[in-house]
């Protein structure tokens, strides 16, 4: 029986990298039938939105889905599709590995981390106030001393609840792929109400885990000397929202770049994997796009999907690829204006032929 996704390949470059991963994912042999399904910039015109319902129905009828990077298109009332999407299906836990391949310029030899980023609250709640609004003038008022006269104010909601599920889904992400540390990431010692919660939590869900993982914590500028220092001594880090954004970019930089970090937001009941970089329009149908973090997304919802074999051999293909570097983007050259690199689909093309060598 075959397993239905809903396959999104967004606008930019999303379409020419979302037919590079469907061939490869077809040439594994996993069972996926794909459910197509347009969204973004490009199809405001024919649909009055970034995000049309039919979307939504989607992903909740399959309750997986592989989806390109797409463009949020100015003054539509989304602050983001992506995020949109998250907060809609609830994907309340943004998993994002930072593992170095060997061929991928670093000034590192071994990175191997998991960032795992709350989705749902924090600055990212949208809970936001124009200044001079009556709003922000209404909060002022709370702490005149502490506040500019007409400032713009965000609220940073962190709730015991949504602290308490992230957290416990990082010791379970931890058990479930051997992974032996959890480093809960935050800013309590200034932010004492709000990530002094986080931590407080992190502490109550490990003393379940005690014993199995490791539990430790660390202030978030700290964590960003701490990771570009000694990347090895990190495992799985688990972070607010904001801290999650930023610190997963930074990770990112440790194993070459956006081009090869894969994502996924994953909900109790639905997922959605995408890559972390965004839909780069200006390499629209040039071919030239890595579809790297494309790809490696979809070795984790093959993972997610339970087909394990598929997903290994999709992964030790890509990393073959990349390892001998001859038929690579131009952006995993050594130099960026290699004559010898080739284009997203012979990239995809190498990639397939790699795994008919390791069947």
């Amino acid at each position: 029986m075959k397993q239905r996704v809903t396959l999104i390949p967004g606008d930019g470059i999303g379409p020419e990298l979302a037919i590079a991963a469907r061939r490869v994912v077809e040439a594994t042999g996993a069972p996926i039938e794909w459910d197509v399904q347009e969204a973004g910039a490009e199809v405001m015109e024919k649909y009055g939105t970034p995000l049309p319902a039919s979307v939504l129905e989607s992903i909740r009828r399959n309750r997986v889905a592989l989806k390109g990077p797409i463009t949020t298109p100015i003054g539509t009332g989304f602050r983001s599709v992506n995020v949109a999407l998250r907060q809609e299906l609830d994907l309340y836990a943004c998993v994002r590995p930072c593992k170095l391949y060997p061929g991928v310029r670093s000034r590192y030899d071994q990175v191997d981390l998991v960032l795992i980023r709350e989705n749902t609250e924090d600055l990212y709640a949208g809970v936001e106030f124009e200044a001079g609004s009556p709003q922000a003038e209404q909060i002022r008022s709370w702490a005149p001393d502490k506040i500019h006269p007409g400032a713009a104010i965000s609220i940073k909601p962190i709730s015991a609840a949504a602290s308490r599920r992230i957290i416990r889904f990082a010791f379970e992400y931890a058990l479930a792929h051997g992974r032996h540390k959890v480093t809960a990431v935050a800013k309590a010692n200034i932010m004492k109400y709000t990530d002094g919660l986080f931590f407080r939590v992190g502490e109550e869900v490990a003393r379940e885990y005690e014993g199995r993982v490791e539990y430790e914590e660390r202030l978030v500028d700290n964590m960003c000397m701490q990771l570009v220092q000694k990347p090895e001594q990190y495992d799985v880090l688990v972070l607010p929202n904001l801290y999650g954004d930023i610190l997963s970019d930074l990770a990112a930089g440790l194993v070459g770049g956006l081009g090869v970090a894969a994502g996924a937001n994953i909900g109790d009941e639905m997922a959605v994997f995408e890559p972390t970089h965004g839909s780069a329009p200006k390499y629209k149908g040039l071919n030239k796009a890595n579809p790297t973090a494309l790809i490696l997304s979809a070795v984790l919802m093959l993972r997610h999907l339970r087909y394990y074999t598929e997903a290994d051999r999709l992964e030790k293909a890509v990393a073959a690829v990349i390892r001998e570097g001859r038929f690579v983007t131009y952006d995993l050259k050594e130099r960026r204006d290699d004559p010898t690199a080739v284009g997203t689909q012979e990239m995809a093309t190498a990639i397939i032929d790699k795994l008919g060598e390791l069947s």
